[in-house]
C-alpha cells in the first residue's frame, strides 16, 4: 500500500516480540518497546529520509501507475535491499 516499509514493520514486530508486554498492563515493558520503536524509526529516517515506502521509492505502490514505475525502474532490486539492511542493522 506504500505506507511503512515492510522491513521496518518487521523490525517493529521483532521489538514487540522481544520487549513487548506479557500482561495486559505492563507499563515498564511498554515504555521500552515504544522507546526502541521510536529509536528504530529515527535511525532509519536519518539514513533514508523516511520510513514510508512511497517516499523511499518516489512512487505510490497502491496505484497501478506507481507499481509499473517501480517495476520499470527495478527499484525493488536497486533500492529495497539497502532499506532492508538498514532496518535489520538496527539490531
Amino acid at each position: 500500500m506504500g505506507e511503512t516499509f515492510a522491513a521496518v514493520n518487521g523490525a517493529f514486530m521483532v521489538i514487540c516480540l522481544k520487549h513487548g508486554t506479557i500482561k495486559a498492563i505492563d507499563f515498564n515493558t511498554s515504555e521500552k518497546t515504544y522507546e526502541l520503536a521510536k529509536e528504530l524509526a529515527t535511525e532509519f529516517t536519518s539514513r533514508n529520509k523516511s520510513i514510508v515506502c512511497k517516499a523511499l521509492l518516489g512512487h505510490d505502490l497502491s496505484t497501478p501507475a506507481g507499481r509499473n514505475a517501480v517495476k520499470g525502474k527495478t527499484l525493488t532490486t536497486t533500492l529495497c535491499p539497502k532499506f532492508v539492511i538498514d532496518a535489520v542493522d538496527f539490531f
